[in-house]
């Protein structure tokens, strides 16, 4: 957020990119270990007005902040104040990761979404689909990134995917999780053995879409709504979007924010059914995207309405970074195809005022291509979520 006075603090590994940018007054030292502690130092540390997580693990870790502070020190003390100001009511926050639940609360509010339950067993899985009928696609809470999410065509496919989604985590797995990617939650569920939750959705044939909001005690300031156009893979955050106008999308959001009381910024999937238009609301992901630093004009440049929030201003949007609808997400579209159409013909949003960045996110294409050559093995890329200065 780029305002007069805006200063910007986070909690990040040493490493992270987000260190090369101009944007960062103050990096504290994230532990995956110990993650609630070095999270809450650093807000004690830097008393800030807001906090605005950027991944699905950072969402979760808040959550869990605030769970473990209330009962040590009371909703009142400075750590839980700050994370219910700026995520919304905390009473709220365990059924942002319960699928099925989310979308019962949203089906109740008359939002249009897929039919789901929770399977609990093999059996309640095959009696699921066999009554919904095939394809179907399976989920487990807590999960991010699409690794969470199978779509299965066929009754063997399926049993072998909720077999794998149910199952507690693999020690080895949860160990390197923890250890290099800062990840701690599987930890205990590997050692105890528990399993997750997973539920089946209906299958909406289609494409997908996704909106991403500025909220504040359960209104919406601002709102941008995209088409799918690419993804970095096939389960994985899109590198290529494009705008759209979709009032059944902005009054479902509209919708469940005001239900949930969510503040800060928060996004929502869907998918368009390809034979109808409709938009069935699939998913809620309770933290910014790839999009949020977008300032796209007037009512939907989302940092400048999150700014007038906390401060009691007017908005003062930013100029629009583009008239074009089609955005091409650096390093995401670049990364996955440097020959790609939109790179050419839409809006490459590429931080040009930040060259560190930029070098960093060249380098790591550099260094994961000599890793592919030196494994033989294609791998899929990920793309950087980093906020931009306007």
């Amino acid at each position: 957020m780029a305002q007069a006075g805006f200063t910007v603090d986070a909690v990040c590994p040493a490493d992270h990119p987000l260190a090369k940018t101009s944007a960062l007054r103050t990096g504290h030292a994230y532990s995956g270990l110990t993650a609630s502690r070095s999270i809450a130092r650093g807000i004690l540390a830097s008393k800030p007005d807001l906090v605005i997580p950027c991944d699905d693990l950072a969402s979760l870790q808040l959550h869990q902040l605030y769970a473990a502070e209330e009962k040590r020190a009371g909703a009142n003390s400075p750590v839980c104040a700050v994370l219910a100001r700026s995520l919304g009511n905390p009473a709220n926050f365990p059924m942002l990761y319960e699928r099925a639940t989310f979308i019962e609360m949203a089906a109740i509010e008359g939002v249009r979404v897929p039919k789901m339950t929770v399977v609990s067993s093999l059996d309640e899985m095959r009696k699921w689909a066999t009554n919904v009928g095939l394809p179907i696609v399976l989920k487990s809470d807590c999960s991010s990134g699409g690794e969470g999410v199978r779509v299965v065509h066929t009754m063997l496919d399926a049993e072998r995917a909720f077999s794998k989604l149910h199952a507690p985590p693999m020690f080895a797995q949860a160990a390197k999780r923890a250890l290099i990617d800062g990840d701690n939650t599987r930890v205990w569920p590997s050692i105890l053995r528990q399993r997750t939750v997973v539920s089946a959705q209906e299958f909406i044939a289609g494409h997908e879409a996704t909106s991403l909001v500025a909220c504040w005690n359960g209104t919406v300031l601002a709102e941008n709504h995209f088409e799918v156009l690419n993804k970095v893979h096939a389960s994985g955050p899109a590198s290529a979007l494009r705008r759209v106008d979709n009032a059944e999308m902005s009054s479902a959001v509209t919708k469940m924010v005001r239900r949930l009381n969510l503040s800060g910024m928060n996004g929502f999937d869907f998918m368009i059914e390809a034979a109808t238009g409709n938009a069935y609301l699939i998913e809620l992901n309770p933290r910014t995207t790839q999009v949020g630093h977008l300032a796209l004009g007037a009512g939907h440049d989302l940092p400048a309405a999150l700014f007038a929030a906390v401060t009691g201003d007017t908005p003062q949007p930013a100029p629009a970074a583009t008239q074009s609808d089609v955005i091409a997400l650096f390093p995401a579209e670049w990364n996955r195809n440097p020959e790609s159409a939109f790179l050419r013909t839409g809006f490459h949003d590429v931080p040009w005022a930040e060259p560190e960045l930029i070098r960093v996110c060249v380098n790591k294409k550099k260094q994961v291509a000599a890793w592919q050559v030196q494994q033989k093995q294609p791998q899929a890329l990920s793309s950087v979520q980093v906020p931009r200065t306007k």
